[in-house]
């Protein structure tokens, strides 16, 4: 039996692309793996508390606590680095439902994964190599090569950095860009545009569960 872990940081959740996008993903993903396992991780809904990355860092290392500043609980923040360790390393495949927020990734996501790199065995490289991970990926604007904010995307190449490069992770991306079109005084021209890129999306979604479903089962077979 496989298992995903999906992820997602969406703020929204009625009209999130980011989610629509994973929802395609795990739907042929689930077509693949009917009696599959489905762990859900939704940081948009339910953030991680942001005291306990620095909690967790302070006594690891030993440092002397910020004055006057508000301290997580040490075990607490342990018991919660651990979980999301193991959550990652049981999951067989992950599903990254990312919106771009002010060009970046958000603090809730920076929070999961502060606290994912505090397990020295994942930042060692070897425990995730090769596991596959998608990323469906929301831009409100345009980013691509050519547009006026190209290079403005600091989102991407941040998560292709860390699981990629740091945690040697098998990583396959749908993205959708101009997302905020249809609601943004301005864009009514990239509308269409905005429609024909979330359609590729899907599609791209799709096609990369299924993918990453079908080697699932020929390395079981």
């Amino acid at each position: 039996m496989t298992t995903l872990l999906r992820v997602d940081a969406s703020i929204r959740v009625d009209g999130s692309v980011s989610r629509a996008l994973a929802d395609s993903a795990e739907a042929a993903w689930k077509a693949e793996h009917p009696d599959g396992i489905v762990v859900r991780r939704d940081l948009g809904r339910h953030p991680l508390p942001g005291d306990a990355w620095p909690a967790l860092i302070n006594a690891e290392f030993g440092f002397p606590p910020i004055p006057d500043a508000s301290h997580g609980d040490v075990a607490a923040a342990r018991a919660l680095a651990a979980e999301l360790s193991q959550e990652i390393r049981d999951a067989d495949a992950v599903l990254l439902a990312i919106p771009l927020y002010n060009y970046g990734i958000s603090q809730h996501v920076k929070t999961w994964m502060d606290l994912l790199l505090s397990d020295r065995e994942l930042l060692a490289g070897e425990i995730l190599r090769d596991k596959p991970v998608i990323f469906t990926l929301a831009r409100g604007g345009g980013y691509s090569p050519g547009t006026p904010k190209e290079g403005w995307d600091h989102a991407t190449p941040y998560l292709e950095r860390i699981f990629g490069e740091v945690l040697n992770m098998n990583i396959r991306k749908a993205v959708a860009e101009l997302t905020l079109a249809p609601v943004t005084p301005g864009m009514e021209t990239l509308i269409d545009a905005s429609k024909v890129s979330e359609e590729e999306a899907h599609a791209e979604a799709e096609k990369h569960a299924t993918v990453v479903a079908r080697d699932l089962t020929s390395a079981a077979a």
